[in-house]
């Protein structure tokens, strides 16, 4: 009896020893039984593991050992099976959801053929957003992971029908949130101790949740200011490539028979990109590079702020960085309207045209100058600090261009912004894009297309860059290959461009951009493409000012040795 509750005692202790740490030791505790010798490294290990205490290594024992080691694998191999039946439950979800959309929309293309008064199909198309933004509300909650980003592409005033916006706009920051315990335990395992002896005031509250992370307001022990801690969802990199996966066959199907535009590009790009979403001390890099590179440039005194990681407090799932005050760029006619400002009057206006130009000045410094850009300033990451100051945050999606393709998109600002399109059918060709005439050789659907796709300012008459819309532009000119480098350019200048039409207040990047896309080309006197023609007398006096700006860029990229 005793003998048997001991057996039962030691199987309970064993259940809870790591898979790994039983199959890597089974032969060596095999080996001192064997021998008939007690190892004290193995003793103490054991101890320490809660596993063994005072016990004698025998046959019986290691019997024991490999009926444990039996029953993990076997709980291992439910585990796997039940986490695979999951992706798959989600694929039959993701795939009933958006064909009952998809289906929706074609159906009711062919009802309004049949309606002859205008008012009446309105009131339709208006009723098909409605239900269609439920449905794709309840998608990207219910399912998470890459369908919140999928949200945030898609709640743009210019993009997409207001009922859409209106509806995914909150999921910008409003993911689901992983529970306190389980981000306690992230962070505990991720820094090897204790979260009393990190922290010592940690907000169970997190501020905002996003698809990859949350973040939460706390204080590092013996430090005089708050600091922001981003701790990853477990299990969302899992879930984000299935979705990734899911998307890519839906864009398939969309490319082949309804939109004239190199999805799958794009998504190829994006995937990559997520991968690295997922690295939190990459991140930290980038974000404390962005922000030195800003102040640099600018004399300390950057357009925009940028926090900064915390040293020693950095992990690949923890980030801890500075905790930067401000209201979210959603939320500032609401804070307009608690100062006793009106959000649509003069000096409402005034100042959103100053947190547009401050913001499209950073991106237009960090994509033409640097190369090396924060590539998702979506409302989310947006904030208005109590200054004035727009505050940027999350810099997990990053993107670092190659020199050719700086100075080429540098040359299709200059093209757009002077309205060359000859011009700007060279600098296409030179950045790779593929375009095929659908409706004859006009200039003006060229012109059209390239500006919707790369500035902020939509062109004349169009009011609502709806890829998917019988007027579209891709029925004249369609893209059958777009390069998957240049796609964080246009999804950040159409989430600029969202911003500005959000804010009502339109404005062109291109036409910001320019002077300072001059001087980079006036600066590169050996570019291999063609030089832009006419560039005034006074830009050639910023050469100069560019000149330690490639410098540093170039050591950066590992060009120059660090002295030079």
């Amino acid at each position: 009896m005793g003998r048997q509750q001991t057996k039962q005692e030691f199987l309970l202790c064993m259940r809870k020893v790591p898979l790994g740490w039983v199959d890597r030791h089974l032969q060596k505790i095999n080996a001192v039984c064997l021998e008939g010798k007690r190892r004290s490294a193995h003793l103490s290990m054991m101890w320490e593991l809660g596993a063994y205490k005072h016990w004698k290594f025998d046959e019986t024992m290691k019997s024991w050992a490999r009926v444990v080691l039996d029953e993990k694998k076997r709980a291992l191999h439910e585990l796997g099976w039940k986490n695979h039946q999951k992706n798959i439950n989600r694929t039959i979800q993701f795939w009933t959801r958006t064909v009952q959309i998809y289906a929706s929309y074609k159906t009711l293309q062919l009802r309004v053929k049949f309606v002859k008064h205008e008012a009446e199909q309105e009131r339709m198309w208006e009723d098909q957003h409605e239900w269609a933004a439920d449905r794709l509300y309840s998608l990207c909650t219910e399912l998470g992971g890459f369908f919140l980003k999928s949200a945030q592409l898609l709640a743009k005033p210019d993009l997409s029908p207001m009922p859409w916006v209106r509806k995914l706009v909150v999921l910008c920051d409003g993911a689901p949130e992983t529970p306190y315990k389980m981000v306690q335990k992230v962070i505990e395992q991720e820094f090897g101790k204790p979260m009393d002896s990190i922290f010592e005031r940690f907000d169970c509250k997190p501020l905002g949740s996003a698809s990859v992370a949350q973040v939460h307001r706390a204080r590092v022990r013996g430090a005089t200011k708050d600091v922001a801690v981003k701790v990853q969802h477990p299990g969302a990199h899992e879930l984000m490539m299935t979705d990734i996966r899911n998307q890519k066959m839906f864009a398939a199907f969309l490319q082949r028979f309804d939109v004239q535009f190199d999805i799958l590009s794009i998504l190829d790009e994006l995937e990559h990109q997520v991968e690295l979403e997922f690295d939190f001390v990459k991140e930290a890099v980038s974000m404390d590079q962005i922000s030195k590179s800003l102040q640099s440039a600018n004399q300390g005194k950057s357009p925009i702020a940028v926090p900064r990681s915390i040293p020693g407090l950095v992990t690949k799932k923890v980030l801890v960085m500075d905790f930067i005050e401000g209201v979210p760029i959603l939320k500032l006619g609401d804070e307009m309207a608690k100062r006793g400002i009106d959000p649509n009057g003069a000096m409402a206006k005034i100042a959103k045209r100053n947190i547009l130009r401050d913001l499209s000045s950073a991106y237009g410094q960090m994509i033409l100058r640097d190369g090396f850009f924060q590539a998702d300033p979506h409302p989310g990451n947006v904030h208005i600090m109590k200054d004035g100051r727009v505050a940027l945050l999350d810099y997990g999606q990053v993107k670092e261009l190659s020199e050719d393709l700086r100075l080429g998109f540098a040359r299709l600002v200059v093209a757009l912004a002077s309205n060359n399109v000859s011009e700007i059918v060279s600098c296409f060709e030179n950045l790779g894009i593929e375009t095929v005439q659908m409706g004859g050789n006009d200039s003006d659907s060229f012109r059209t297309l390239a500006v919707t796709m790369f500035d902020t300012k939509l062109p004349p008459g169009v009011a609502v860059a709806n890829p998917f819309g019988e007027d579209t532009v891709l029925n004249d000119v369609s893209v059958k290959n777009f390069p998957k480098d240049l796609f964080f350019i246009l999804r950040t200048i159409h989430i600029l461009r969202g911003l500005s039409v959000g804010m009502d207040c339109p404005y062109s990047s291109s036409e910001q951009w320019k002077p300072l896309a001059q001087a980079i080309l006036a600066e590169d006197r050996n570019l291999t493409l063609n030089p832009i023609p006419d560039i005034p007398v006074k830009v050639e006096a910023k050469v100069k000012e560019l000149v330690w700006e490639r410098r540093q860029r170039r050591r950066r990229r590992g060009h120059l040795p660090p002295t030079s």
